[in-house]
């Protein structure tokens, strides 16, 4: 007989234990927390450490097939020393804005390896993009026309890719980015025509691929190799109509990190299995094309972390409140006011107490003025006072860049790659 619920035990977060304690806390680049806390100069702050990036690469690159390319999506994290540091690992990097793109190119990176995506990109950063010889995703007919007046006025053909909108859906994905109607790509039954409108553009526009992104954040390794094999399916019922022989084949990414409790880390094997599987017939039915496969918070996601400082301890009516100086306007994801439909905790700690027993269960909360200012709520924590760091997990993907800073009016986080 199943036990009651009562009695069953609660799921947990899986062991953050990418970072080292030492002396009963947390290191980060080798540092003890308080120290870099006091090299940064200030709280709140985020903090990505390059040892784990350069990990994250090695253990991508140990896994999947050597063949295939292996691209940074930088929204994830748009931080330019990290960006830099990374462009130095992987073989490309994919941006969704004319920012980005500039972000992407102070770093180093090989304009023939950066590509931009996005639905609404104005003429402008088209005009970019083309002057920057970077590989330019289609989202629209209307981007062809475009696209191909400025190849004409630059003398320069502008390199384009079809990102399709599939139809089919990525399983269990924490968004889904493709199948069904989106504002994402161009719906596959529809490519066809645009692969005849590139036909006509002529030398203007340079045709080199296809990208197909179906969804983000899975942890089932089985659903994103049953992704993958049907993209490349469609790629191929594609190509019989494309304007010239496939060069750049984009799979997407999808890989997830486990945010909450109960999820575990994504199996790598069966997916680099499947790449090998797909690698092999792209040699021999696409011989002339380049695998591609984009992350983002797969790569930098468990790389970082955020880190408050405790201002009060209160106890209202039974309950632990320990009031930090960093809250939603810093981590929008954290509080779960960031595509989250029941919020759920991020695996929190107290940085300075990384050994001492969870003998409580406390709320940590923000200085802002809405109760939905919450980054942890009745977790089992050590006790904790005013000058104890607070430490969230999982912090290194859509934090700074992806929240409402100037809600309230308090300051930035700072950021540092250590």
């Amino acid at each position: 007989m199943n036990a009651p619920a009562s009695e069953r035990p609660l799921p947990e977060h899986a062991p953050m234990d990418r970072f080292a304690v030492r002396d009963g806390e947390l290191q980060v680049g080798g540092l003890p927390l308080s120290r870099l806390a006091a090299r940064v100069g200030q709280t709140p702050f985020y903090a990505y450490d390059r040892q784990l990036l350069t990990q994250r690469v090695g253990e991508l690159r140990a896994a999947l097939p050597a063949t295939l390319k292996l691209h940074y999506a930088m929204k994830a994290n748009p931080m330019p020393a990290l960006v830099g540091h990374l462009a130095g690992l992987v073989d490309g990097i994919d941006v969704a804005s004319g920012g980005e793109l500039r972000i992407a190119l102070d770093s180093g990176a090989d304009p023939r390896e950066i590509s931009f995506a996005g639905p609404g990109k104005q003429a402008g950063e088209l005009r970019q993009a083309v002057a920057a010889g970077v590989l330019i995703n289609l989202e629209s007919f209307r981007e062809v026309a475009l696209l191909a007046g400025i190849g004409r006025e630059l003398g320069l053909p502008a390199r384009v890719a079809v990102r399709v909108n599939p139809d089919f859906e990525l399983k269990s994905s924490g968004m889904k980015m493709g199948g069904g109607p989106k504002q994402f790509g161009v719906d596959a039954e529809q490519v066809p025509a645009l692969l005849a409108e590139i036909r006509r553009a002529g030398d203007a526009l340079a045709f080199e691929g296809f990208h197909l992104f179906a969804g983000s954040q899975n942890l089932r390794p089985e659903a994103i190799v049953e992704a993958q094999c049907k993209s490349y399916a469609l790629a191929l019922r594609l190509a019989a109509d494309a304007p010239a022989p496939v060069r750049t084949l984009n799979l997407g990414g999808g890989f997830g990190i486990p945010y909450f409790p109960g999820e575990q880390r994504l199996d790598l094997a069966p997916i680099g299995a499947n790449l090998a599987d797909i690698a092999g017939r792209a040699a021999r039915e696409l011989p002339q094309a380049a695998l591609v496969i984009e992350l983002g918070r797969y790569l930098v996601g468990e790389a970082g972390i955020y880190v408050a400082r405790v201002l009060d301890r209160k106890i209202s009516r039974g309950q632990v409140f320990l009031v930090t100086d960093g809250g939603l306007h810093q981590h929008l994801a954290a509080s779960g006011n960031f595509g989250q439909v029941i919020r759920k905790n991020y695996p929190v700690a107290i940085g300075t107490r990384m050994q001492a027993p969870r003998s409580e269960t406390a709320s940590v909360v923000g200085p802002l003025c809405t109760p939905l200012d919450l980054l942890a709520e009745r977790m089992p924590l050590p006790e904790a006072y005013p000058g104890d760091l607070v430490v969230v997990f999982q912090s290194g993907a859509y934090g700074p860049s992806a929240s409402p800073q100037a809600f309230l009016g308090h300051p930035p986080p700072v950021e540092v790659l250590v």
